[in-house]
């Protein structure tokens, strides 16, 4: 998979959970799904059109009225879906909001092999500075990544590598490298 279909699919705060709510069965429609995430109405809506935009979702043609649209996974959101649901296993913690933030994914799945700093911006293109900072910073918080100064670098830095279940959320990802 590559980094920039983590970083699209995982954009949007209620991203992963309307695609693991498609892959556990919940129906296409509006009001389960939105029941099924506990998403709000304008936070919800957000989220499925950038899944439509990147065409993980799409309308289904064959549904009846067009005021109550129904959705479903395209090809591509099959996969994102199996990949939201192994997320979701590897974080026991339900409805945990640091899942729900834009980088801490896309962060994770860099870090499948310990990186430095720059090695995970390189990877992530967009990201700026402040909010690997700050994701990095959130994520070590949690215990979800290590970072250990290797002090025979000169000047020594920082290594950071997903440790429990970071680790476990990494390991979900088979990155093109």
């Amino acid at each position: 998979m590559n980094i920039d279909v983590v970083v699209k699919m995982t954009s949007r705060a209620w991203n992963l959970p309307i695609l693991k709510a498609f892959y556990d069965g919940v129906p296409g429609r509006q009001a389960p799904l939105l029941a099924a995430t506990g998403a709000g109405r304008t936070a919800f809506a957000q989220s499925l059109d950038h899944l439509i935009q990147n065409g993980l979702i799409e309308r289904n043609p064959g549904y009846g009225h067009p005021l109550r649209p129904e959705f479903r996974l395209t090809k591509a959101g099959v996969k994102a879906a199996e990949i939201a649901h192994k997320i979701r296993s590897a974080n026991r913690e339900d409805g945990d909001p640091l899942i729900r933030r834009s980088w801490t994914i896309p962060v994770l799945a860099t870090l499948q092999t310990p990186l430095q700093f720059s090695g995970i911006k390189r990877q992530l293109g967009p990201i700026t500075d402040r909010a690997l900072s700050q994701s990095l910073k959130a994520l070590e918080e949690r215990t979800w990544v290590k970072r250990n100064l290797i002090p025979e670098l000169r000047p020594p830095r920082p290594i950071y590598a997903a440790s429990g279940t970071g680790k476990r959320i990494a390991d979900v990802f088979e990155l093109d490298r």
